[in-house]
């Protein structure tokens, strides 16, 4: 058994094994409160697009086959039914949303969920998805950068009027408002990633296409100290991949935290589980292993 300390471990959805399926999603929400967890991070895609015949390519790995829950709706139901555990967007692809919109939304959802979410935010991948939404796939990392200042101001300010390259509010505001400021924090890969989350962001979560998690986490910290923000104050959540067995994940969660990460999430996707019960026995082993 390896014992976490200070580190807030939850667990991935994982909706693209579940068919899109309610009861999952109640099923795997319950059990992760009752295990110990503390929250629960889903992914984003609002549309899935077949990828063959594509200019430019689509390079990401979910495809029209892949189901998919709106991470906001899902954590609304779930606030309803539990009492303690939190909720992360890993990422919401919000460049491709309206500001105003999702300044609502999540608004909403904090109000709800009583202060139990933290907003993850992306780019994305999926230039199909964009067109389907009237957005500009090409200009997604400046707008995600504008709306971050914006969605804060939406948040903080009972009226805002706000000229940016995107977006427009001329005198306005959204009632009611967070009781308390929402965490953004961003994902992503490559150097553009990092350095804007260590301009703008509260925290950043590492996914899957990160080889060395721990190398990453560093050289995101250094840019957060060269911005001039505090390291301290700034989080780092990474998805752990392995699927090497519960103790493995263990040993990987206590590396994390060792070096200073704050957040950790189990994934349960690619083990060849094909019911729910099989997620919830898995993340129950890991909590087990945990010492939760």
């Amino acid at each position: 058994m390896v014992k976490t300390l200070l580190m807030f471990i939850g667990v991935v959805y994982p909706q693209i094994e579940l068919g899109g399926r309610p009861e999952s999603v109640r099923r795997i929400g319950l059990a992760t409160e009752a295990l110990g967890y503390d929250h629960l991070l889903a992914y984003d895609h609002v549309l899935g697009a077949v990828h063959e015949g594509r200019e430019p390519p689509l390079t990401g790995p979910y495809t029209e086959h892949d189901p998919f829950h709106d991470p906001l709706m899902m954590f609304a139901y779930l606030a309803g039914m539990t009492q303690r555990l939190g909720f992360f967007s890993g990422i919401l692809i919000l460049p491709q949303r309206q500001t105003a919109l999702v300044a609502r939304q999540v608004a909403d959802l904090d109000l709800f969920s009583g202060g139990r979410f933290r907003l993850g935010v992306g780019v994305g991948w999926n230039h199909v998805e964009y067109d389907a939404l009237g957005q500009d796939f090409k200009t997604r990392g400046a707008r995600q950068e504008e709306q971050i200042e914006l969605l804060r101001r939406l948040w903080a300010e009972p009226v805002v009027d706000f000229t940016g390259r995107f977006d427009r509010i001329d005198r306005a505001g959204t009632a009611p408002r967070p009781t308390a400021p929402v965490p953004i924090w961003l994902g992503g890969w490559g150097q553009r990633a990092f350095a804007r989350a260590a301009r703008v962001g509260d925290g950043f979560v590492f996914g899957g296409r990160v080889d060395n998690v721990i190398e990453q986490w560093n050289l995101m910290r250094d840019l957060v100290d060269q911005a001039g923000r505090s390291v301290d104050s700034f989080g780092g959540e990474a998805v752990v991949f392995t699927k090497h067995g519960p103790e493995a994940v263990a040993e990987r969660i206590a590396s994390w935290e060792a070096a200073g990460g704050t957040h950790a999430a189990v994934n349960t996707m690619g083990h060849g589980f094909t019911e729910t019960e099989q997620h919830v026995d898995y993340i129950a082993m890991v909590a087990q292993a945990l010492g939760r």
